[in-house]
């Protein structure tokens, strides 16, 4: 099991003896298919839910794992519209449309377990009344509008050799007078160098970069293995390609990484860091990865770029040269719903193109 669903799954026994017993049987039922990491949101919304409960009076349960399934099948349409102002109100700014879109998917999803799969010794269903059927959740973001809001903030084409170039000359130039920047640069920039080349040359997730190890990598055949999100299954690894573009950073790292971090013999990790007062390298934290790659953003003059729109610039590419479903399995997509969002990038990229051959062929 990687570390971040270790992490997730060692929370998520914290949070499940704080719900009813019919949410654990819920959450039994999913474990097979999703990961502890979704699972930990669904306790959280349901947390939210069942504590908003309580403080309406919807119920007469003094602790939240004690509320009966009853007080569920008592709900009307109007205690749902009231949940869901209840979560767009300043009281709880952290919700917006896409998260209140979510809490409402996951209650949804729980009462159709409790009302259509689960049943009692009788087999009659656990929940009869079924409030939530009546809710509809619009999908609050098309592939579209998300297209539309990533246009001119992505890397194309000979920006990313700029940009991993900046990182490996140009930046020492602009913090020449930081001493302390300049000694940071001189000891990580050959690690940042491959990291970034990594994500722009595979499209990689945050996660999944921060979670490799030194045999994960394969140059033979171009691979490195992953633990994908929303795949359930830790035995297995998913194979992701990566150019060849990646291999000279890729190369070069590995010579230096025990030197230069001198990676003790029980360190798998992939990529390290030398923590301050550290004589030797553990594994970079997603934190460290994505605060590496803002700070040369900044510089370069880009400042909205960030990891995950470093994923967005190579699946774009990605895209003008292969299908929607082959671009689908390189990103780890669950749905080809979300790599729609690349068709509609590329449509303007090539508009683009196609303009600046025409200008520049008068």
């Amino acid at each position: 099991m990687n570390l971040q669903k270790k992490r997730d799954r060692e929370e998520l026994d914290k949070h499940i003896p704080l719900l009813p017993w019919y949410v654990e049987k819920f959450m039994n039922y999913k474990l097979p298919d999703l990961s502890p990491s979704s699972l930990l949101e669904y306790a959280r919304d349901y947390e939210k839910f069942f504590s908003w409960l309580m403080a309406e009076g919807l119920t007469s349960a003094e602790r939240m794992s004690a509320i009966p399934i009853e007080d569920l099948e008592r709900l009307h349409m109007d205690s749902i519209d009231n949940f869901r102002m209840f979560l767009a109100t300043k009281r709880d700014q952290a919700n917006t449309r896409t998260t209140i879109s979510r809490k409402l998917s996951s209650l949804r999803s729980l009462f159709h377990y409790l009302s259509q799969i689960a049943e009692d010794e009788n087999f009659y269903p656990l929940l009869k009344r079924n409030v939530m059927a009546k809710v509809s959740v619009k999908r609050t973001q098309k592939p579209k509008d998300t297209a539309a809001k990533l246009e001119g903030k992505l890397l194309q084409e000979q920006e990313i050799i700029e940009f991993i170039n900046y990182i490996n000359h140009d930046y020492a130039h602009d913090v020449a007078s930081n001493k302390q920047a300049i000694y940071a640069h001189e000891l990580n920039h050959v690690r940042d160098c491959c990291i970034v080349s990594l994500i722009l040359n595979s499209g990689l997730r945050v996660s999944e970069l921060m979670n490799l190890n030194v045999d994960d990598v394969d140059f033979k055949k171009r691979l490195v293995y992953v633990f994908r999100k929303g795949k359930n299954d830790d035995t297995f690894k998913t194979p992701v390609y990566f150019r060849t573009d990646a291999i000279a950073e890729l190369e070069l790292y590995m010579k230096e990484r025990e030197t230069r971090y001198k990676a003790p013999k029980r360190e798998k990790a992939l990529f390290l860091a030398l923590a301050n007062g550290k004589k030797e390298g553990s594994r970079m934290t997603k934190r460290a990865i994505q605060e590496m790659v803002m700070k040369y953003a900044k510089r370069f003059g880009k400042p909205y770029l960030s990891v995950h729109k470093l994923r967005h610039s190579f699946a774009t590419d990605y895209y003008l040269s292969n299908d929607l479903y082959k671009t689908q399995e390189q990103l780890g997509h669950a749905s080809p719903e979300t790599t729609q969002i690349y068709a509609h990038l590329t449509d303007k990229t090539m508009a683009e193109a196609i303009d600046k051959r025409q200008s520049d062929a008068h």
